[in-house]
């Protein structure tokens, strides 16, 4: 199975791009060059006509005006398709492969003119989900089986935070690295950290009857600012200069920021809403010297010190030399 695909792969490369070395169809199938020349041989047996070009700029190549008839995309590889900008998250679903087929397919079905318009876009534009620095934290076990249960509308059962949970996948959300699930239980729509689902088991017995009005970009911005309002239960009242106002939308949460500006005095207090003292304290020293706490007091005091210990680093008298 996996050489039949492989097979189909290497016809569409060559379709696709006109013509290839056995180095340049190794790398792209990640398999060695030998495997390759055995694989031509094995279609030339078929009688797909494939050719080798002799000398130094030689390779293989399908006879002219040969086309297969295997362009045809399938639902699998279609919905995958739409994902492709994300490859990182494709990998990490498990659905790297179906994706690569539909992408060498519509390659293949493009008029030769266009044929490098894939290539064109790709090294111009790309969508990085995860978030800064995370690319090494692998995906969590789950993911895989959950994104098979939300392709088909299928029900799974694992556990969630310790408790048996049955769950009716809507959709699955990449957020700063971390995944997030869309599911209904119980007649309610909620949000799971895939990170923590375990023994997940999916029912492709069944298939449960979706919303057909469900949004999940929607849901998720709507569920996503009541989740993050829930978490800033302190305030903070500062002082801001015009340009520590203009800082906001780059150092405050912008639902903690519409709120700190609708707030704004004329002499530039505003009252920011923050999840903690320690993660205001952070926060606030990116203002620099264009932000002053004011209330309250425990915090003005860490951002006093603070600053009396940065200006002894740059004081003339003071720091390393």
């Amino acid at each position: 199975m996996v050489r039949a695909a492989r097979l189909m792969s290497l016809v569409l490369l060559l379709q696709g791009r006109g013509g290839m070395t056995a180095g340049q169809l190794a790398q792209e199938l990640e398999v060695s060059e030998r495997t390759i020349h055995r694989d031509v041989l094995a279609l030339s047996e078929a009688g797909i006509p494939v050719y080798a070009d002799r000398g130094r700029a030689g390779g293989y190549r399908l006879v002219d005006g040969y086309r297969t008839r295997l362009t045809g995309l399938d639902r699998a590889e279609a919905e995958a398709l739409f994902l492709s900008g994300v490859p990182d998250a494709l990998r990490d679903m498990g659905l790297r492969e179906v994706a690569e087929a539909a992408r060498l397919k519509a390659a293949a079905a493009l008029a030769p003119g266009l044929r490098d318009a894939p290539a064109t876009a790709a090294q111009r534009f790309h969508l990085d989900a995860p978030g800064w620095f995370a690319s090494d934290i692998p995906p969590p076990p789950a993911l895989a089986p959950l994104a098979r249960a939300v392709w088909g509308d299928h029900p799974v059962s694992a556990e969630y935070r310790e408790a048996a949970r049955t769950v009716e996948p809507y959709g699955l959300v990449l957020k700063a690295g971390v995944w997030y699930l869309a599911g209904r239980t119980k007649e309610r729509l909620l949000v799971y950290r895939v990170d923590r689902f375990a023994g997940v088991s999916v029912d492709t017995a069944r298939r449960f009857d979706r919303d057909p009005d469900f949004d999940l970009a929607a849901f998720w911005a709507d569920r996503s600012e009541q989740f993050t309002r829930s978490l800033l239960r302190t305030h903070v009242t500062l002082r801001l200069s015009p340009a520590g106002l203009r800082m906001l939308r780059h150092v405050a949460d912008p639902a903690a920021r519409a709120d700190a500006l609708a707030s704004a005095r004329d002499d530039g207090t505003v009252v920011l809403a923050v999840e903690s003292l320690e993660i205001a304290y952070t926060q606030l020293l990116a203002f620099g010297p264009e932000a002053e706490v004011l209330d309250p007091p425990e915090l003005r005091a860490l951002l006093a010190e603070a600053a009396t210990r940065m200006a002894s680093l740059y004081h003339p008298a003071g720091g390393s030399r």
